[in-house]
């Protein structure tokens, strides 16, 4: 996936909202496979187990059989039908989440791989309402951009739209 590219600022960003949120280096399960990002937490001294790549729509057993203190999952809702059962499943009382925003300017991605497929390009304050739903309470909150080395419209408009949203949230109750 990450052959070519590493999403330096991205995996800069997250890790110290990370940080910021749960400097405790504690048991985490991870939503989706291992990948590079894993590899970090754990080099930062979190306890890091991730899903095995099992469709999350569908299959929630090791969501429920996690001992995790905490739930990270990055970039992932948006490939998900239906993100709420996962939110709804999880053990852990605490949720790290980020998730790529919708751009006003750009159609929808469409991966061409079944893995990649984004069901939903979420707003803020969609999310938010996802959240709060499936029985979290947001704590903290950060948004960042994205900007692109290329010419024209678009890449001046990425330096300074913001392209992800993160999320630090607390099971209600």
């Amino acid at each position: 996936m990450y052959e070519n590219t590493y999403p330096d600022k991205r995996y800069q960003k997250t890790l110290a909202f990370l940080e910021k949120v749960h400097p405790q280096k504690t048991r985490v399960l991870d939503l989706g496979v291992k990948n590079p990002f894993s590899n970090l937490m754990q080099n930062e001294g979190y306890e890091v187990e991730n899903t095995a790549g099992e469709d999350l729509d569908l299959d929630f057993s090791n969501v429920q059989n996690s001992e995790a203190e905490l739930v990270t999952a990055f970039e992932i809702f948006e490939h998900l039908i239906a993100p709420f059962n996962v939110l709804r499943e999880i053990k852990a009382n605490k949720l790290v989440a980020s998730i790529p925003l919708r751009l006003w300017f750009a159609p929808a991605y469409q991966g061409k791989e079944k893995w990649d497929r984004h069901y939903h390009e979420f707003e803020d304050w969609q999310f938010d309402w996802l959240l709060e739903k499936a029985g979290w309470h947001i704590k903290s909150r950060e948004k960042w951009t994205n900007p692109v080395n290329k010419i024209g419209i678009r890449p001046i408009l990425r330096k300074f739209t913001p392209r992800y949203y993160i999320i630090y949230a607390k099971r209600k109750g």
